[in-house]
């Protein structure tokens, strides 16, 4: 895929245009969006991807096109996976309802940056060395059996504060009080960091751990830098809507983990087999291509995308329907603060 420099260059400008505009919108009246808001957004974005998809298709062909839709539906599931703990973060720090948007909104605008930084090294890496696919099959299918393994744990006990935000809390002096969206405050003439900063902080970088699943996974969808990163900037444009906006929902999907652990290890098989068929490690095949080893096509992957999606979220909706409230927050996490009131 033969992408001008132009194309990138507008593509950031885009981006920056459109994450700018949300972050004034939200900045100037920082409050809790309507479900009415949330849709609006959210089917705005979801279009616009669906547009980009046959803009793809238009310029690079069928297969391009269906490369980034296959990879777009894998960063979103898997999002919609990292919902849950952002819930838990939100809670944990006991982040004001009106302030939560803007802390997700920042927090994922800094997650992007650092993410399109890991795709192109992770695109160099990939360009100069085909053994690396091997790295990232294993690595997803290591993912996957630890995702089923922990399938069904409460995720109330699975976050733990990263290094950089302890460090962030012990080095500078903070503040235990909230003062708006602001991230630095004045007291006694000192200046301290407020709670927001440590929420953004952990949001982006919770986001980040994130990519180490994500990115390897979209890199065995399509190999092409440029679809890596819309694929995760669309994912990512939708993300703060969709929080607020499926609430309970996410409380009945209680078989997500189980078919996010198929979706990563099926696409760390086809890892692996596009290794093979690459193959020169010496110690593999005497360093030739393993000729038997069949590259999975895309028009499959998107298949099989999209129907695990499908039937997962069939199934966890009609076992939950059977489930009272409690056994429910036993099968996912905790629920919304808000969702009792």
């Amino acid at each position: 895929m033969d992408v001008p420099t132009w194309v990138w260059i507008a593509t950031f400008a885009v981006t920056v245009v459109i994450f700018t505009f949300d972050l004034a919108v939200v900045g100037r009246r920082p409050h809790e969006p309507s479900m009415k808001e949330c849709a609006t957004y959210l089917s705005v974005y979801v279009g616009l991807a669906l547009i980009f998809g046959l803009g793809v298709w238009y310029t690079s062909g069928g297969t391009f096109a269906l490369e980034f839709y296959s990879g777009w539906l894998v960063e979103y599931s898997l999002s919609i996976d990292n919902l849950f703990i952002f819930i838990i973060i939100m809670s944990k720090f006991a982040v004001p309802r009106e302030l939560q948007q803007y802390a997700l909104m920042v927090g994922i605008v800094m997650a992007l940056v650092m993410r399109a930084i890991f795709i192109f090294v992770g695109a160099a890496a990939i360009n100069n060395f085909s053994w690396v696919f091997y790295l990232f099959g294993l690595f997803l299918i290591y993912t996957a059996v630890k995702l089923a393994k922990e399938g069904a744990e409460d995720e109330d006990d699975e976050f733990e504060e990263n290094r950089l935000v302890e460090w962030v809390e012990k080095r500078f002096p903070a503040t235990k009080e909230w003062h708006g969206r602001s991230i630095f405050t004045h007291e006694d003439g000192k200046r301290l960091i407020t709670p927001l900063f440590i929420v953004i902080i952990t949001l982006g970088t919770t986001d980040l751990l994130f990519a180490l699943d994500s990115i390897p996974a979209i890199f065995g969808i399509t190999k092409e830098p440029y679809l890596v990163l819309t694929a995760n900037i669309f994912a990512l444009m939708g993300l703060r809507q969709l929080y607020f906006l499926i609430g309970g929902l996410l409380q009945r999907l209680i078989y997500l983990s189980y078919g996010l652990a198929f979706l990563l290890a099926f696409i760390g098989v086809k890892l692996i087999l596009h290794a093979m068929h690459e193959n020169e490690l010496p110690f593999i095949n005497g360093g030739e291509h393993i000729s038997w080893a069949p590259d999975i096509p895309i028009w499959l992957s998107l298949v099989v995308i999209v129907a695990t999606l499908a039937v997962t979220a069939v199934v966890s909706l009609w076992a939950s329907s059977r489930m009272s409230a409690a056994e429910q927050d036993a099968s996912t996490g905790p629920r919304r603060d808000w969702e009792d009131g």
